[in-house]
């Protein structure tokens, strides 16, 4: 079934001021209706009549280029024929059980596991859940459970949610603030972060400093954290600034947790699904996990999250070990099994890691000629462009990254900020984007990278 050729030929259009009317309109109602405390319409003043591929249609017409998926939510794009096709069949069966087996919660299981990275794959046992926060939450409790310690070994700049004790193995602090549980038994190493690592050494050996901390704290009674009972990692961190670590840090940080029989957990929610242009981004470095965190586009939009994990730490989980009443929604399984099926067989993560490599070309050229782009990094659809007031001093340049993001916002072009310091431009595109909208996307940011530029001088 095709895929392509889903969004308006024509995006952007931008006919009125923004907001327009009818979408002043909606967002004022919703202020009087939702909480404040909402973020993505600070970003985004606009409500949305309707979506196609990666394009979005406001309630005033005008049509928006879609750099960010919901967030890599949406890895197929908006409204894709596939998709709704499985749900739409699905809707005839049955919408909602609990636990008991049905065709879809089998097809998807079965092709879940035919997919999974090396070591996991065809022999895995998977345990539904709700979120991408529930998911790492029960993540963690499965390691405490097969290690029988408590200490959760997270990295700076992760990002695993922000509910219940996984807020803690979450980096950025102020996510912890109003949170119901205080942090505990959560150590952060640094993360391998090659622009902007704390420690001065050449950048071959940034991994080796990490992973020589970890077995410090492994080995070390005195050192602090206590007896680690897991490892909780991004392969690519979202959040975090999209950043990719060394080729040989993942691979280290395997050998380190075999040895040490300290269960490895790949947290794939942001990274999996194709979005690196491979079906989930540790096969970049041919490494496997022993749990493994999945969510966001495994459900087509219909909200649904999973861990799969090693067959013998299944021997002895007690019934009940992890609940939730709306997990493994069938209409959601049916979209996922669909979604798989499509990156296993269309030769679509080719595509995703040829143009990737392209469009970060071209964010490498901006740099070239720009002064405030001080690092470009990332695979497949996974690509950050990290802007900082000055090249020699790194210094972050938070409040310009705001300003491009209500700029691009203006000229038509729906992308989101992340990292450290909330500077880094992340392009997360669905990986369905037409080539003709690859090119009007880059033309409308290189248009306003240099307006914005401007201001900065």
């Amino acid at each position: 079934m095709e895929v392509y050729n889903l969004s308006y030929d024509e995006a952007p259009v931008i006919k009125t001021e923004l907001p327009g009317p009818r979408s002043r309109i909606a967002l004022n109602e919703q202020d009087m209706l939702e909480t404040q405390s909402r973020t993505y319409t600070r970003a985004f003043k606009l409500a949305v009549d309707n979506a196609r591929g990666s394009t979005v249609m406001d309630l005033d017409g005008n049509i928006f280029i879609d750099w960010f998926a919901g967030i890599s939510v949406l890895n197929l794009g908006h409204n894709n024929p596939i998709v709704r096709h499985a749900i739409e069949e699905q809707l005839e069966k049955i919408v909602h059980i609990n636990e008991v087996p049905t065709e879809a919660r089998i097809n998807f299981l079965k092709t879940l596991n035919s997919v999974l990275p090396k070591e996991l794959k065809d022999h895995a046992r998977t345990m539904f859940t709700v979120t991408g926060a529930d998911a790492c939450e029960a993540a963690i409790s499965l390691a405490r459970h097969v290690s029988g310690k408590k200490t959760i070994v997270a990295f700076g700049g992760s990002y695993h949610g922000v509910a219940g004790d996984i807020v803690g193995a979450t980096a950025n602090y102020h996510y912890r603030d109003y949170a119901g549980i205080s942090p505990r038994d959560i150590y952060h190493l640094p993360f391998p972060y090659p622009y902007r690592f704390p420690v001065n050494v050449p950048e071959g050996d940034i991994s080796k400093v990490v992973i020589e901390q970890l077995e410090y704290i492994i080995r070390d009674p005195a050192a602090g954290p206590g007896s680690i009972g897991g490892v909780l990692v991004e392969p690519v961190q979202g959040e975090g600034g999209y950043i990719v670590p060394p080729d040989d840090f993942l691979p280290m940080l395997r050998e380190v947790t075999e040895k040490y029989s300290i269960p490895l957990i790949f947290d794939e929610v942001q990274s999996g699904m194709g979005r690196t242009g491979k079906i989930w981004a540790s096969e970049h470095y041919n490494v496997s996990p022993d749990i493994m965190c999945i969510s966001k586009s495994v459900g087509g939009g219909i909200p649904a999250s999973m861990i799969s994990y090693r067959a013998d730490y299944d021997r002895d989980l007690p019934a009940g070990f992890h609940l939730g009443t709306y997990r493994a929604n069938p209409l959601a399984l049916a979209a996922g099994t669909a979604i798989l099926n499509y990156l296993k067989t269309s030769g679509i993560l080719d595509r995703v890691t040829s143009k990737g490599r392209y469009i970060k070309k071209r964010f490498e050229e901006m740099a070239g000629k720009n002064p405030f782009i001080g690092d470009v990094r990332g695979l497949g659809y996974m690509i950050a462009a990290e802007l900082v007031r000055d090249k020699n001093t790194r210094e972050p340049a938070t409040e310009m990254a705001n300003t491009m993001k209500e700029t691009l916002f203006r000229h038509g072009l729906l992308m989101l900020t992340c990292g450290h310091y909330g500077n880094v431009m992340r392009y997360i595109a669905p990986l369905t984007i037409e080539d003709h909208i690859i090119e009007s996307g880059l033309d409308v940011f290189s248009e306003s990278l240099d307006e914005v530029s401007k201001k900065m001088k």
